[in-house]
This record gives structure tokens, C-alpha cells and sequence, in this order.
């Protein structure tokens, strides 16, 4: 099979998520329990699933499938269908303590370039040495510098999934996960790539090199004291005794 290469990370195929783009319901997501912020650049066809609340993981995959049946009013099975499989996914990432999904929309020559991003948070303190020691077995682990977040540890690996055993497919999934250390707190950002398409493992992996490499970190803005005042003018005020 001659070898696809993914769309480049040209500006133009470029978007920023959070914390500056916002989400179905108009808020913005990405952050940790903190005062950092975490934001990516994702390719402008990977649409993004808030997985927590709830309420804001059914708009966002509610807004997908109004995106993907746009114009096709004849399927009811098939958007049912698929939108189950999305809330399904969603809720798998939530078990693993995923915070957003990245699912990947992607074509190149015709070909879907099916991927998917986990961003999860683990609730330890990260040390470099110790998380290439516990991964080192488990694929290729190594450790490596982010341009703007720093260091964190890197393993690829693959894997064939349930569903990929569901479907009958040959092919492993390939997996690039990247553990990256949130500023001034015991917590670790974990990245989890995925893509299906082997026979291209390569050429996606050079693509999630490529969005891990955005990921930075920001002070969580505080409100002004203008901003506190009029949200004090706004609030319910008790009886007074």
C-alpha cells in the first residue's frame, strides 16, 4: 500500500483549542483544577468532546452528529446508531479519567485519517525517571522536551483493541502517549493518541508529534475587581436579621 502522508500543520489547517476556542455550548474548556490552562493546536477537522459535565458531553456529541447527517434526513438507524457509538466512546474516556476528546475528521486523497486524542489528568506527582522506568517494556518510552510545556515522557506502542477485534481487522492500533508534568501541582497531563490506520502509523504519529508540541500551559485569568463587583451587584442578597 503506498504510504499517505497526513495534511501538514500548516497555519491555515490550524486551529487553536482551549483555552481559546470554546466549545457547542459556548464555553470554553481545557482546564485543570488550578490556575493553569492548558491549550493545543489542533488540526482544523479534529472536532472536540468536553467529556465533563455530562450535560456539556451530549451537546458537544449532539452537535457532531447535527454536523456529520447535515442535509440526510433518511438515516434515523444510522445517526442513532453512530451517535450511540459517540456517547459510548465519550463515556469510556470519562472511566479513564479523560477530561476532552479530540476526534479526528481528517481526509487525505479520499482516505479518512481516523484518529483520536484523550486528555486525561493523573492525580500524582510526575518524576521523569521514575515514568520512563515504569513504562519501559510496554513499547518505546523515552523522555523528551515540549518547545513550550517542557519535559514529559513519550511512549508509542500497539495494541489490538476490542474493537478492532469486533470489526474483524488485522491491523493493531498504534498509540502515542505523552505524560507531561502541570505546572506547581502533583498531576500529570496525559496525551493519548490513537489511530487504527497501521499500514500509515508513521506518517500519524509525525502528525501527533506534531500537536503535542502545541501543547502549552497559561495562568487561569482572575476576575477584576470591576468583574467581582458586578457579579456581587447581580447575586441574591439574604435577609437581613
Amino acid at each position: 500500500m503506498a504510504k499517505t502522508r497526513p495534511p501538514q500543520l500548516a497555519s491555515g489547517d490550524m486551529r487553536q483549542t482551549a483555552p481559546a476556542d470554546r466549545t457547542a455550548d459556548g464555553r470554553t474548556d481545557g482546564e485543570t483544577d488550578g490556575e493553569n490552562v492548558f491549550g493545543l493546536i489542533t488540526p482544523e477537522d479534529w472536532f472536540r468532546i468536553p467529556l465533563l459535565p455530562e450535560e456539556r458531553r451530549e451537546a458537544s456529541v449532539s452537535a457532531l452528529i447535527k454536523r456529520q447527517f447535515a442535509g440526510v434526513d433518511d438515516q434515523p438507524v444510522l445517526r442513532r446508531q453512530a451517535e450511540e457509538q459517540l456517547l459510548g466512546a465519550a463515556e469510556a474516556g470519562v472511566e479513564q479519567g479523560g477530561v476532552v476528546l479530540y476526534l479526528s475528521f481528517l481526509e487525505a486523497a479520499g482516505i479518512p485519517l481516523s484518529a483520536s486524542l484523550l486528555i486525561s489528568r493523573i492525580h500524582q506527582r510526575f518524576d521523569t525517571l521514575d515514568a520512563v522506568s515504569a513504562l519501559r517494556g510496554k513499547g518505546e518510552a523515552a523522555l523528551v522536551r515540549l518547545p513550550a510545556a517542557g519535559r514529559a515522557a513519550r511512549r508509542r506502542r500497539s495494541e489490538r483493541t476490542r474493537e478492532s477485534r469486533r470489526l474483524g481487522t488485522e491491523f493493531a492500533d498504534t498509540i502515542v502517549e505523552y505524560f507531561v508534568p502541570v505546572p506547581d501541582r502533583d498531576e500529570v497531563l496525559m496525551l493519548t493518541f490513537s489511530t487504527p490506520l497501521e499500514p500509515i502509523a508513521d506518517s500519524m504519529v509525525e502528525l501527533f508529534d506534531a500537536v503535542a508540541g502545541t501543547l502549552r500551559w497559561q495562568k487561569k485569568a482572575q476576575p477584576t475587581q470591576t468583574s467581582q463587583a458586578a457579579q456581587a451587584a447581580q447575586e441574591p442578597r439574604g435577609q437581613q436579621g
